[in-house]
């Protein structure tokens, strides 16, 4: 099956996916903040180069897109054009994010994933954001 895009208009497409600052992490971010959280974003010092850093609780979170690492939902299908490349592609993206998972947890920080599905509508975003903050600090969830 052919693409419905010339080539040029497909790198135009792809282009304009970003890998920082996407609007789940934006969420997340301004959640963190409202609750007292303070955070560095992005610090490339760190294995995977983690979407939000939180020194004070030895606590990493990544905003993974469901697409890119291969979560198992509606958004996480393979295309039906190319599989074979993406397949192989989704599996790398996977078994990077296992080893960098490895290597911040043998550092001793915490690593916890949020799906972007997990953000999508308002009641699953309420839901995972309440969530993350019991992860963050398992006290402070009960409130």
């Amino acid at each position: 099956m052919n693409d419905i895009f010339t080539k040029e208009k497909r790198s135009e497409i792809m282009s304009h996916i970003t890998s920082c600052d996407t609007k789940p992490e934006v969420c997340m971010r301004k959640y963190l903040f409202s609750q007292g959280f303070r955070f560095r974003k992005n610090d490339k010092r760190y294995p995977g180069t983690p979407d939000i850093v939180l020194p004070k609780y030895k606590t990493l979170i990544f905003v993974h897109g469901c697409f890119w690492h291969g979560h198992n939902c509606k958004i996480g299908n393979i295309p039906k054009s190319n599989v074979e490349y993406w397949k192989q592609k989704i599996e790398r993206n996977k078994k990077r994010d296992k080893k960098n998972e490895k290597l911040l947890k043998d550092m001793g920080w915490k690593v916890i994933i949020v799906w972007e599905c997990e953000l999508s509508t308002i009641d699953k975003r309420e839901n995972t954001l309440l969530e993350l903050t019991s992860k963050i600090i398992p006290s402070r969830g009960n409130r």
